[in-house]
């Protein structure tokens, strides 16, 4: 997947230059810097300032806006997101205080049906409310971020739609991914052991993954989010919401009366197109195709099924959003622009980053390392036989704290006296019981190693694609280098017969022998030549100064 996502990234740069250079847009920069105008309310701010200083100060300096000016916006936007930040912690972790309450409450449930089934219900219940969060906490951290990049007037348009992509970026990459990272490397890590358990509000245990790990609830919360977030939030949202609109404009149509229905039938085209519903700009496209590969490429890993979900929903988003910009949305104004702006940076940043998690979630929440300490360092004879007794500690039940112990007998026909749980820990017969055992270092040591050595692997391969697939595309290469050829070929022929043409012109008014001649000469030179440094002294005349009377 991480050489994928850099072959992408390689083919989204070759199809950029071939738009670029199809489309005119190869100068595109130098225009740019020179129609780049600052925005109306920079300039309002600016004239606001300008007033002030002139009514204390009586100067007409040229006047900007400083940091000092954006103090008070900067130190809103910090607060605001740190707190948007917060809030999103806080609703994760009541959702993990319902888990492990809800996973309580059915454990005490007199039906035998319903205790089998306890993970699967918390897990399912507890994907749902957070995607249920994720979507409204999304509308709303989208607004935030537009109001939190107006407040700091940014000068240029570029800028503010720079400054908007990257707190609606960060606002929803939080929102959207921390339960999924809670899931991938927090849940299970913090219980604590058999008779020393990790309590919250001291009745409530931190909970645990299933017996096989975290791995398969992680691809649950994964596949649940990511399809309903494109399910509902990317394809009804954006038609249901329009013709929603539509439906009320109609509905008030009714009640105005004839008069006004028939006014509304003889109407041109472009008044019944500005009934549309405003045309809100390309971020909200972008920031779904992000965070959809956000999904893909993160946690790939613990969801191999990612990327066809998402072809699936990208066709049908083709033919929704086709249907959308026609017949739901006023049209769009055109502006030209040189490439995506900073959406291909967050694409990188993206790209490099699943490396990184893909890397930790093979390594810490999958079985895979351990797997391969015990098939190396312990198996006896080359086999997995006896691996998962390897990963079990054992723990004397009468080490159990009072008030903690089971209550519940097993009837399993004799007394217990010594349980497995899943842990690398010291036997309760060991010098020291319950510590952390050698074999968790080897573990952990190896699983380090794998994420080091992944890593650096991956993006060695990564860079060898981005420094192997050329970035401009041979033929427009080619053709880009013919244009420069004839362009400087055009130049020099240029200045070549502008060479003629003033050779043949002095030469033309040098043929006067005689006083007529000469006279003439005189008189064709007096009103063409230019009066330079050498007038009049018998030098000839500057052939720059002759190209500019010619």
């Amino acid at each position: 997947m991480a050489l994928w996502a850099a072959t992408f990234m390689e083919h989204w740069k070759r199809k950029q230059m071939r738009l670029n250079y199809h489309w005119d847009l190869t100068g595109f920069e130098e225009e740019e810097a020179v129609k780049d105008h600052p925005r109306a309310e920079y300039e309002a701010r600016v004239l606001e300032k300008s007033l002030r200083r002139e009514c204390k100060h009586k100067k007409t300096d040229k006047v900007k806006l400083t940091w000092r000016d954006r103090f008070p916006a900067y130190l809103t936007n910090l607060v605001s997101i740190v707190f948007m930040v917060a809030v999103t912690f806080a609703i994760v972790l009541g959702v993990i205080i319902y888990r492990i309450s809800t996973a309580a409450a059915l454990a005490m449930a007199s039906s035998p049906a319903v205790r089998s089934n306890i993970r699967v219900t918390v897990t399912a219940t507890a994907v749902i409310i957070n995607l249920v969060v994720i979507i409204l906490l999304d509308e709303a951290y989208g607004c935030v971020a537009r109001w939190l990049t107006q407040i700091e007037v940014p000068k240029t348009e570029k800028s503010f739609e720079d400054r908007l992509i990257f707190k609606a970026f960060l606002l929803k990459f939080v929102n959207s991914y921390t339960p999924i990272f809670y899931v991938a490397f927090f849940k299970g890590r913090f219980v604590g052991r058999p008779g020393d358990y990790v309590y919250i509000f001291r009745s409530f245990r931190m909970e645990e993954c299933a017996p096989g790990g975290c791995l398969m609830e992680l691809c649950i919360q994964l596949s649940i989010i990511m399809l309903g977030k494109q399910l509902i939030q990317n394809n009804l949202f954006e038609i249901g919401i329009p013709k929603m609109k539509k439906l009320i404009r109609s509905l008030r149509l009714k009640h105005r009366g004839p008069s006004a229905r028939e006014h509304v039938r003889r109407r041109q085209r472009y008044e019944v197109d500005y009934t549309l519903e405003p045309y809100a700009g390309l971020t909200p496209e972008y920031m779904e195709m992000i965070i959809q590969f956000g999904f893909v490429t993160l946690f790939v890993a613990s969801f191999p099924l990612a990327p066809l979900f998402a072809l699936l929903n990208n066709v049908i988003e083709i033919r929704l959003d086709a249907k959308k910009f026609v017949t739901e949305l006023r049209r769009p104004v055109a502006v030209r622009a040189k490439d995506i702006g900073i959406w291909y940076n967050i694409l990188r940043g993206v790209g490099k980053l699943a490396v990184i998690i893909n890397a930790f979630v093979i390594s810490f929440t999958s079985d895979f390392i351990p797997r391969l300490v015990y098939l190396y360092m312990y198996s006896k004879n080359g086999t997995m036989h006896g691996f998962l007794n390897h990963t079990l500690s054992s723990f004397n039940v009468s080490d159990f704290q009072d008030g903690t112990a089971p209550n519940d007998p097993l009837d399993l026909g004799y007394e217990v006296q010594i349980c497995r749980y899943k842990d690398y820990r010291e036997p309760p017969w060991s010098e020291h019981k319950y510590d952390i055992s050698k074999d968790f270092w080897a573990v952990l040591a190896a699983r380090l190693a794998f994420v080091i050595v992944f890593q650096n692997l991956v993006m060695f391969m990564s860079d060898f694609v981005d420094w192997l697939i050329p970035d401009i595309p041979k033929d427009i290469s080619l053709q880009i280098h013919k244009e420069k050829v004839l362009m400087v070929d055009l130049f020099m022929r240029e200045e070549q017969d502008r060479r003629q043409l003033l050779g043949t012109w002095m030469d033309g008014d040098g043929d006067g022998d005689g006083p007529e001649g000469r006279g003439q000469h005189r008189n064709h030179q007096s009103p063409a030549w230019p009066q330079g440094p050498g007038a009049g002294d018998g030098s000839d005349p500057d052939p720059e100064q002759l190209g500019s009377a010619l």
